[in-house]
Formats: structure tokens, sequence, C-alpha cells
């Protein structure tokens, strides 16, 4: 599994109390499944709780939760796209210590991908796959979309010449 240590090394790097204190970030993976569709293929997915465990934390909870939200967007998409997980899928508690420092568990549903594939002589090949990424947006300043009978969507280079010939 990469995104427990994944998501260490982008807090660690976004807090500079976790910097200077590594110790105080606990990672853990916990009540984990693996799941398999029973084919002949090997590939499969891990299903795990990630608990965080930030101790004696004396900044902003902002500070670990803007970068856990980036990490989020680019390594567990669907925790933000997916209506249902959005309400479970990132939870978290705040313990306080005093009125300097506290304690910050946060809990994330994540999965992880993995391809299993024959690399020759009797060898297998793991793969950990890459979350999908939304499309973006097509910003060509080109692109033209027309409604109706007999209108056609131009682009690009079409679009440029057709304009001015």
């Amino acid at each position: 599994m990469y995104k427990p240590k994944s998501l260490s090394a982008h807090l660690t790097a976004a807090s500079a109390e976790l910097q200077q204190n590594p110790d105080k970030l606990l990672v853990f993976a916990e009540g984990g499944n693996t799941v398999a569709t029973g084919t002949a293929s090997l590939s499969f997915e891990y299903r795990y709780k990630l608990n965080i465990i930030i101790t004696d934390y004396a900044s902003s909870e902002d500070a670990i939760m803007v970068p856990l939200l980036a990490w989020v967007q680019v390594r567990q998409r669907d925790l933000l796209d997916n209506v249902e997980l959005r309400k479970t899928g990132i939870g978290f508690d705040v313990d306080y210590n005093n009125h300097a420092s506290v304690d910050l568990p946060i809990t994330l549903a994540l999965t992880e991908r993995v391809i299993v594939k024959p690399a020759g002589a009797g060898r297998l090949e793991v793969l950990h796959l890459a979350e999908p990424q939304p499309t973006p947006a097509n910003t060509a300043d080109f692109w033209q979309a027309y409604a109706g009978a007999g209108r056609r969507a131009l682009c690009g280079a079409q679009a440029a010449q057709e304009s001015t010939g």
C-alpha cells in the first residue's frame, strides 16, 4: 500500500510543526479488506480505514485539513465527488490537551487498485494504479457548439481557417 506513506509525506511537507517533530504524526491502516473478483486475474483492491493521529499539535487544524483535502483531491477523489462518501469518508476528532495543543485523530476511507499481470518466466508484475482524474474543462478559444439542423461544431485550426476564409 502506498497511500499511507504518501499522505504522511504530504502532511509533513505542508506543516512546519511536523517537519520539526515528525514523531507527532502517527499513521495506522485498520479494518482492511482485499477485494478480488474471483476471475483468472489476481488483480484486486485494498479497502481500509487510514487513521492518522497528530499528537500535541499547537498549530491551526486548518493547516492540516487544507493539505489533507488537496491530497484527497488527487489520491482519493471519490471522497469529494461521491455524495455518500462525502458524508463519512473523512472523519476527525479534536482532543484538547490544554490551552496550547490538541490531539487530532483523522480517519479516511481509502482504496487502492492493484493490477497483477504475467511478466514472463512465471513471474507476476504488480502495479498500483493512480486514481482516475477528472477531465479538465475545455478552454480552447476556438470551440463552438451549435444546436439545430444543418449546423456543425467547429474546432481548433479548422475553426480558425473557416472564420478567416
